[in-house]
């Protein structure tokens, strides 16, 4: 039989609950409710703008869409300098999880030591550590095969250099970010970076994109620069130039190709080099671009513009004599000499045979006024106008400080400065018919239009001299090639130590043109310190150049106007310093 259930009958539900306790837990219901929907309507409505800031502060980012670096090209359009694809690998140290064999292979893949590995990721506490920047795409795509995790890569550009050490100097290179340090690329860094382009994303706490939000900005690609330099005839240069020095055993050399009708650059090389794209372990020696950056006293290359402004001045002429015995003469309690008794010579024959004795006597025909101008208007003393970096401006004190022996000495090259650039440069006035003309390292193709320094007729007369010089009975016979006339001046000067000079340390250099009739291009070589006993210009450098001229020259395709082969007589190349 069932028992019906009174429920009135329990005490505790037979009490009576005050009505202000259910209409308490109503009302805070009520107000729970609303201060929600208040605080929803402030998040939503009131203080929208601050917390959608603050989202974005912590998930938004503004992604850099890199630009693709332009190109640098020779005059041909040869790549002498691109940009390839690379990954970048980085990591969030506290999410890394990986056996030590994972590690290891890893450090391989890097070409890092496992200890310089473990060192980056033991900083549990940061959130993002590069790795390596910028490795090759085969490397990168072993790396993620790893799967290791917390390891992560981003895509960058790697700046790679096809011609390597040959045009080192030339192009330069980029760091890391991509931006120019040295030569080409940072003188023209703007030009060729572009401008980058922009993404905004939300991104997780990984560093993962999950959403992209606003409009993509695409980056503007970098421009291509093209230069003057014939890709051909600067590896021809830098062979020739890395086996003088070596063979000379001297310390380092340079060579630079000018086009006497342009202004081009068409080489500029210098050794020891340096692999632009592997540059670990280098010295300041190897990335210095001496061509433009050295100075040095010029020496016996200074005569032919001593003579060429006291023929502008009207005070010798080509066939004037010149009395040098007996080989030695001194001034201000100074003695100059000759490394022969010439005795009595013409203008040209003391080109010729390099006379010092000969080149002041012709300098005492002048005032310190109308050489200061000359050297001034070849740009000596100024800093070269080319599109480079660290181009040096030499040394040339005012003329009114120079004392007699001071103005006796630079006729024949000490006393002043210059860089072998500043040197080749002051050759166009020979062989652009006495005018010098600006010089470009970027493809013109155009004739050059110069400043008159010289008349056409001493201009000529210059170059005759310059090209007896290369003669049989002249300083640079080894300059001679087969097929072209030359014409240049050798030069050997004792190198300043201190205040004072070396008595065993010498720079070496030949400057001169082909052909001589209508020179095509301007060459000037620099040995510094030979040390096999050959230290004379005529010995050291005369020959690079003409191992250069000769091989330029056919490569522009300039037809021969000699028949025969140079005459040399090789016991006749000194010359005085």
């Amino acid at each position: 039989m069932s028992r019906s259930v009174r429920y009135t009958s329990s005490p505790l539900l037979a009490s009576k609950t005050p009505v202000w306790r259910s209409k308490l837990i109503v009302a805070g219901i009520a107000l729970a409710f609303a201060g929600l929907a208040g605080r929803a309507a402030y998040v939503q409505v009131v203080g929208n703008e601050f917390f959608q800031r603050q989202g974005e502060v912590r998930f938004a980012r503004t992604l850099e869409l890199p630009a693709n670096r332009g190109r640098i090209l020779d005059r041909n359009g040869l790549i002498l300098a691109s940009s390839v694809p690379a990954s970048s690998i980085w990591a969030i140290p506290e999410d890394v999880e990986a056996s030590k064999a994972q590690l290891a292979e890893l450090a391989k893949l890097l070409e890092m030591p496992v200890a310089d590995l473990n060192k980056k990721l033991a900083n549990e506490d940061k959130t993002f550590v590069w790795v390596k920047r910028q490795v090759d795409e085969p490397v990168a795509q072993k790396i993620h095969s790893l799967g290791i995790k917390g390891i992560y890569q981003r895509k960058e550009y790697k700046r790679k250099y096809p011609e390597g050490e040959t045009i080192a100097h030339v192009v330069g290179f980029t760091n890391v970010e991509d931006r120019g340090q040295e030569g080409i690329e940072l003188t023209f860094n703007k030009d060729l970076a572009g401008k980058p382009g922009s993404r905004r994303v939300i991104k997780d706490r990984l560093g993962r994109v999950v959403e992209s939000i606003g409009e993509q900005v695409p980056p503007v690609e970098g421009k291509d620069i093209q230069l003057s330099v014939d890709s051909k005839v600067q590896f021809f240069a830098y062979q020739k130039l890395r086996d003088a020095v070596i063979e000379r055993k001297a310390k380092a050399g340079s060579v630079v190709v000018l086009d006497t009708i342009t202004g081009e650059v068409l080489a500029l090389a210098n050794y020891p080099s340096y692999v632009p794209d592997k540059r670990q372990n280098l010295t300041g020696e190897q990335l210095r671009n001496r061509a433009v950056t050295d100075t040095f006293e010029p020496g016996s290359t200074m005569k032919p513009i001593t003579v060429a402004m006291a023929l502008e001045a009207g005070r010798i002429k080509p066939g004037t004599l010149i009395e040098t015995g007996p080989g030695r003469i001194s001034i201000g309690g100074f003695t100059i000499s000759d490394t022969h008794n010439y005795g009595t010579l013409t203008v040209e024959g003391v080109i010729q045979k390099s006379s010092n004795v000969g080149a002041l006597k012709i300098a005492q025909k002048m005032s310190p006024h109308e050489m200061w101008e000359t050297y001034v208007a070849l740009g000596y003393g100024q800093k070269p106008q080319i599109e480079f970096p660290g181009a040096v401006t030499g040394r040339l004190r005012p003329w009114k400080s120079w004392r007699p022996v001071e103005q006796a000495t630079m006729a024949y090259g000490y006393g002043l400065s210059a860089s072998l650039f500043q040197m080749a440069h002051s050759y166009t006035s020979f062989a652009h018919d006495g005018r010098i003309i600006p010089v470009t390292m970027l493809k013109s193709g155009e004739p050059a239009t110069g400043v008159q320094v010289f008349s056409p007729e001493n201009a000529r007369a210059v170059r005759k001299m310059l090209q007896m010089a290369a003669a049989p009975g002249g300083t640079g016979q080894l300059a001679q090639t087969v097929g072209y006339s030359v014409g240049g001046k050798s030069g050997t000067a004792h190198k300043q130590v201190g205040k004072g000079y070396a008595s065993n340390k010498y720079r070496a250099w030949f400057t001169g043109m082909a052909p001589i009739d209508a020179p095509r291009i301007i060459v000037a070589v620099m040995i510094d310190e030979p040390s096999d006993g050959k230290y004379y210009g005529g010995l050291a450098a005369a020959p690079v150049f003409s191992e250069v001229v000769q091989q330029t020259l056919r490569m522009m395709g300039v037809q021969p106007d000699m028949a025969v082969k140079p005459q040399i007589v090789t016991n006749a190349v000194e010359e005085s310093f």
